[in-house]
């Protein structure tokens, strides 16, 4: 039985008429033109994929050196989770939404090559560490720099590509993740064995470790993707008509301050609670086990079955990449499946492969051999993928046009906040419940076990409202 729409949410609507001619002045276009060409569209697209690659390239290269980080510095598997994630994410916490308004009043690609920029420098730097706590400084500097990324990223999108290639587009997104991680997987192995042989030579008086130049190489693409950035086409904002992405000229300083940091798209969050709250809370449950996996993969192939980073990355990135690939076909394919029977497809698929990785996340480290292991890993990373996709079109169909790249970061925020606890967790599990750090699998079974599920029970409490706003959408027009 068809269930009936849920009444409309008061709209946190900013007036159009006086508003401030922001840098962004042609921020209230026609929602149904202004198109940009097929080939800027694509342009930026390409551009926005490369710098994604970028990021998870890095961050895939940087899990591949822990087990070394932790040697040359002398940590503790927590201290080691701590470097791996939280570190990482404390001034994201600070400034991570303020960084996403920027992506709703300011073009897009400014601000993408912007954070690029920042990220590259604090990389390079953290290449050059002389000490933990240097290094740990530019870890938290990191996640500063690319708050702004995804938020500015999927609103540019949302307004370069028709609603019927949108689709289209976040899947091609995808390929960025799939690039970063299955070619620092393959490639990072190697490097890593190859930065073990580099002297620890003196640099301007300052001693820097072989795997250290890694960062620095990393943060010179860097900064390659951030131009490609800026050469692409800014698309006209798609905002419905008397709506405006700036504040009235006359709003009061208080006004302003919190439209700022956010509090408008958190105000629109809370309207639709019903939706917004379980989707944010599967996300952030299922995002501290995927990156604590990341994170902690080649420290558990090392202990638990011996094999090294060269090993590990001749293995299991060509698995990675096979199973991405199936997974970013999988998701479209089944979601377009779904969507000819379920006005909720996006949500109620991304609970059934939630369920997938589940299941493949508990049986991974049981697995008796290394290749089984890390063949059931990229099983889950076919489920993982392929649920990606939804949850992001999920939340690009409910979230309000003029506030868009604000409720994404919050969004993202769960993901990104969350995920970088995942390798604090897991080590902390696996320091003070297991003890023994040859049984760091233990420490996976514990937190995969505790989270994936409780994630998925929020991910299937979510289907019922998405679907009434939906259809609330739908009886507006939009």
């Amino acid at each position: 039985m068809a269930l009936a729409p849920t009444p409309a949410a008061p709209e946190l609507i900013i007036e159009s008429g006086g508003a401030i001619p922001g840098p962004d002045s042609h921020g209230s276009g026609d929602p149904t033109g202004d198109w940009p060409s097929s080939g800027a569209a694509y342009y930026a697209l390409f551009a926005i994929i490369f710098a994604t690659f970028m990021t998870f390239f890095d961050q895939t290269v940087f899990g591949m050196l822990a087990q070394r980080i932790k040697t040359d510095f002398q940590l503790s598997d927590e201290a080691l989770g701590f470097v791996g994630g939280p570190a990482s994410i404390i001034f994201y916490v600070l400034v991570g939404i303020p960084m996403a308004r920027l992506a709703d009043i300011y073009p897009r690609k400014f601000v993408l090559a912007g954070g690029m920029v920042a990220t590259s420098t604090v990389m390079m730097l953290g290449g050059l560490a002389q000490s933990f706590g240097q290094f740990i400084a530019s870890r938290m500097f990191l996640g500063a720099g690319g708050s702004a990324h995804a938020p500015a990223a999927y609103s540019q999108l949302a307004d370069a590509f028709p609603p019927r290639k949108i689709t289209r587009a976040f899947a091609l997104l995808q390929l960025g993740f799939i690039g970063g991680t299955t070619i620092g997987v393959m490639w990072g192995g190697k490097l890593v064995m190859q930065s073990a042989a580099w002297n620890d030579a003196p640099l301007l008086g300052m001693k820097v470790f072989g795997w250290q130049w890694l960062l620095v190489y990393m943060g010179l693409a860097g900064l390659v993707a951030a131009v490609l950035l800026l050469l692409a086409k800014e698309p006209v904002r798609k905002l419905p008509p008397g709506k405006s992405n700036q504040l009235p000229a006359d709003a009061p300083t208080s006004r302003k301050i919190t439209t700022f940091l956010g509090l408008d798209a958190l105000k629109a969050i809370n309207a639709r609670k019903a939706v917004f709250y379980p989707m944010f809370g599967a996300l952030a449950l299922s995002a501290v086990e995927t990156f604590g996996l990341a994170f902690w993969r080649v420290p558990f192939m090392v202990r638990s079955y011996g094999w090294n980073e060269a090993q590990i990355g001749a293995v299991m990135g060509p698995m990675m990449l096979v199973a991405n690939l199936i997974g970013i076909t999988l998701g479209g394919v089944f979601i377009e499946w779904l969507a000819k029977r379920y006005s909720d497809a996006n949500v109620r698929g991304a609970a059934i492969l939630f369920g997938g990785s589940t299941i493949c996340a508990m049986l991974s480290p049981l697995m008796p051999t290394g290749e089984a292991s890390l063949a059931v890993m990229a099983l889950g990373g076919i489920f993982g993928l392929a649920g990606a996709v939804p949850q992001n079109a999920a939340i690009q169909r409910i979230a309000p046009p003029e506030m868009r790249g604000q409720v994404t970061a919050f969004y993202l925020f769960m993901f990104t906040f969350f995920g970088a606890m995942g390798s604090q967790v897991v080590g902390s599990v696996a320091y003070r419940i297991v003890g023994n750090e040859a049984e760091l699998w233990k420490a996976l079974v514990i937190t995969a076990s505790v989270l994936l599920p409780l994630a998925t029970f929020l991910m299937v409490r979510a289907i019922r409202p998405y679907r009434e706003e939906v259809a609330r959408l739908e009886a507006e027009g939009r």
